[in-house]
């Protein structure tokens, strides 16, 4: 059975696109999302260090965002964000300039 509701739903996207250039690197949730817990540093060094991710301060190394923190070990998602937030901070990610 078909509702006469959903024609209209896709007839416009729910989330309007911006035209200009895509964000270099990935969010943070995204490669936060890609590792299992409880992990070490060294070993998400070793899977994801050369990602980059976006940042308040433009895209960056995962690598050298957990070089700067003191933790070793993330017993959870949340405590991974949490210290690779406490390096880079927390914000919106700038775009490209106008």
């Amino acid at each position: 059975m078909s509702d006469n509701g959903d024609e209209e739903t896709e007839e416009e996207p729910a989330v309007e696109l911006g035209d200009g250039e895509p964000v270099e690197g990935a969010p943070l949730a995204r490669v936060a999302s890609r590792l299992h817990y409880a992990i070490e540093k060294s070993e998400i060094v070793r899977r994801e260090g050369d990602t980059t991710i976006r940042t308040p301060d433009g895209p960056r190394e995962l690598a050298d965002i957990l070089e700067a923190s003191d933790e070793v070990y993330f017993d959870t998602r949340q405590s991974f964000v949490d210290a690779v937030e406490d390096v880079v901070g927390t914000g919106p990610v700038p775009t490209a300039e106008e």
